[in-house]
């Protein structure tokens, strides 16, 4: 009983230690929707004439998570992150499950991509489509696993 006891602690020990490594795709899609509707909320509120680096809506797999931290550090560096509804978003941005739901090159692959700074400059309105549509496309992919 005693080494049942134990190897039940060293499973959950060890998941605790990781867990971000099988999150289920149910999970990572849950975690994306609920990106997407703080993304509303934050969006309806911008309307400042900002010019924002953003990347492109047809950008390759492998700099999917190239793109949203460009977008995190815009987030960071151009809007109020003292404001609750931008705080959650960026929060939701960080989140481990979110990188992992857009983590769609595979394991090895070397690939390049463009600097944030490098990235055209854009209104806040299609800075904010283009994140959203990042995130839809993520959403999209974990469906059809």
């Amino acid at each position: 009983m005693k080494l049942f006891l134990l190897c039940v602690f060293a499973v959950c020990c060890g998941s605790l230690a990781n867990p971000i490594t099988n999150v289920p795709t149910k999970i990572q899609r849950r975690k994306l929707q609920e990106v997407l509707r703080q993304l509303n909320e934050v969006k309806s509120l911008q309307h400042n004439e900002t010019m924002l680096s953003a990347p492109p809506e047809n950008i390759e797999d492998c700099c999917c998570l190239s793109a949203l931290q460009c977008f995190q550090r815009n987030l960071n560096e151009h809007f109020n992150m003292a404001e609750k509804k931008q705080q959650k978003l960026h929060r939701s941005l960080t989140s481990q499950i979110t990188v992992k739901g857009l983590e769609f090159c595979s394991p090895g692959t070397n690939f390049i991509c463009q600097n944030c700074s490098s990235h055209p400059k854009v209104s806040v309105q299609e800075f904010f489509n283009r994140l959203e549509s990042l995130i839809q496309r993520a959403i999209v992919r974990l469906s059809m696993d």
